[in-house]
Order: structure tokens, then C-alpha cells, then sequence
């Protein structure tokens, strides 16, 4: 099974946006510039700070909903860990709604939330973040449509054109099924790969549940992309 075959098509009716969203044309191979081999990652204006991985810290109150712990590794199809590379997440809050002027959805903003954060990779390759888990939320492609808890992930490799963005799901959850985003990959292996599992070694007592989720960038085994 070649990793082509656990990416998305770009055209999945199912998905309604992908209609309006998906080339008509042959891709048009473009030539190498500086852009292309620009090395990654990159951090805009603003460093990346220990406290931008504590999703539960960024204001004056706790947010509402159930914290929790995100960690894992980030590796390459041989296992050797992606060392000191970017990774960003964004999210809804617990009732299902996203810190957008776009979303209309009618439940609660928390003004302690914004849903956003960002680290660095350590030595061995591992990410961790402290968050509130994610509520579904309506998002009406078909009749009764519902989006399960999901994460959204970025992540740069060596440079800027390696850029891999991705969601994590939560194993179990009952939205999965009715998903045509999550069940636009082809084969249940690469759906697999897209799977947080509770971890207990991660979860802090009295505090947080955590969450494993690893992710390889590369190769037979690679993490599907976000079409």
C-alpha cells in the first residue's frame, strides 16, 4: 500500500466543498525558486514561547470544558525524530465553536478560550500541548450534518514547502462514521492514522486525561495531508 493511496482525493462530492475547491487543469510544474527551498520553519514576528503550548493559560480565566493533553512524536518513515520543528494546532472550544468571525454556529464563545497555540519538537521529536477537548459542532454539507471532535495540526519540516496540515480525531467517537472529510481517505488504515488514544502515562492525576497522537511526516506510513 503506497502512501498515495491513504492521501484524500482532491474531488470528493461528498464533501460538497471540494466540488468548488477541487483543479480542473494539470498541475503546473513550477520552477525551482529560493521559496521552494527556503528553510523551515518559520515563526513570524514573534518567537515561540513556552506558555504558547498551554492552550488553558493564554487568559485571565480557566476556559470551560474538559482539559486535556495532547502529546507524541514526530517522526520520518525510519523513525528518526523531526528535531526543532514548528508545530501549530487550532480548534473549536468545548461548545463547538471557533474564535471566527465566520461561524455563525449558535453556542457560547469563551472568552477564555481562543483555540490556538503553537511549540517547538524537542531532541527526540515530541510535542505536547495543554487544551480544552474540542465539542462538535454542525457544519451543514448534508441534512443533520455534525463535524466529530477533531484538532487541526501544522507542521513544517526542513523547509516551507514540506508543510504538512492535518486534523486528529478521537478514537471512538460516534461522529466518526457520518464523517465524509475523515471518510474521504480511501483505505481504514490511513483513517487510522488520523486517531488520538487516551494515554495514561500522559494523564496528570487530578488534572488532565492525556492523549497520544504520533505523527510521521513521510514515507508508507505518513500522516494523511488535509486536502
Amino acid at each position: 500500500m503506497s502512501e498515495v493511496e491513504y492521501e484524500p482525493p482532491y474531488l470528493h462530492p461528498d464533501y460538497r466543498s471540494t466540488v468548488l475547491r477541487a483543479p480542473t487543469h494539470r498541475p503546473v510544474k513550477l520552477p525551482d525558486e529560493w521559496f521552494h527551498r527556503a528553510p523551515g520553519p518559520a515563526f513570524g514576528r514573534i518567537s515561540v514561547r513556552p506558555e504558547d503550548a498551554d492552550l488553558t493559560r493564554q487568559h485571565r480565566g480557566d476556559p470551560v470544558g474538559e482539559r486535556i493533553i495532547l502529546s507524541g512524536r514526530v517522526t520520518d518513515s525510519d523513525g528518526r525524530p523531526v528535531r526543532h520543528t514548528l508545530v501549530e494546532i487550532w480548534q473549536a472550544n468545548a461548545a463547538g465553536r471557533y474564535v471566527d468571525p465566520v461561524d455563525d454556529h449558535p453556542a457560547p464563545l469563551d472568552p477564555n478560550f481562543t483555540g490556538a497555540g503553537r511549540c517547538l519538537t524537542d531532541g527526540d521529536g515530541r510535542y505536547r500541548f495543554v487544551t480544552i477537548k474540542p465539542g462538535a459542532y454542525p457544519w451543514r454539507n448534508h441534512a443533520n450534518a455534525w463535524r466529530p471532535a477533531h484538532v487541526h495540526f501544522s507542521l513544517f519540516g526542513p523547509s516551507l514547502a514540506s508543510r504538512l496540515v492535518t486534523q486528529m480525531y478521537f478514537s471512538g467517537d460516534p461522529l466518526i462514521a457520518f464523517d465524509p472529510i475523515l471518510n474521504s481517505i480511501p483505505d481504514p488504515r490511513g483513517r487510522e492514522l488520523l486517531m488520538s488514544h487516551f494515554d495514561l502515562e500522559t494523564t496528570m492525576p487530578e488534572w488532565a486525561l492525556g492523549f497520544r497522537w504520533d505523527i510521521v511526516v513521510r514515507g508508507s506510513a505518513a500522516t494523511p495531508v488535509e486536502r
